[in-house]
């Protein structure tokens, strides 16, 4: 279960932000997690309640901002979403193209006290 491992780099990301800046308490963290992420968010929510419990993110909620996985044809230049893998474009069939979002995995924002 890797999203144990992510919770755990989310926790000391926010952790190591309110500390530096005097916080109390952390109330949100907004996380972008692109659907080619391959991040279970039940999972990674579970995880991180657990493992922030006696922390001063304990009581604190993750905001998550899916990101579609999109694509630009290198050949005629369609920009599309990719759906269930399928890295052709639609337009003009050709199978080189150059990802623009979807794979995304990062702390968005911290909301502290």
């Amino acid at each position: 279960m890797h999203e144990m491992a992510i919770a755990e780099g989310i926790l000391n990301i926010a952790l190591d932000y309110a500390e530096k800046n005097r916080a109390k308490k952390i109330q949100e963290i907004g996380l972008l997690l692109g659907e080619m992420s391959g991040v279970e968010t039940d999972a990674l929510e579970f995880s991180f309640h657990m493992i922030a419990k006696g922390t001063m993110a304990s009581e604190a909620e993750l905001a998550i901002r899916k990101v579609p996985l999109q694509g630009k044809c290198n050949k005629c230049g369609k920009e599309f979403h990719i759906g269930h893998y399928d890295f052709r474009c639609p337009e003009c069939k050709d199978g080189v193209l150059t990802l623009l979002s979807g794979r995304e995995m990062q702390v968005e924002y911290l909301e502290v006290d």
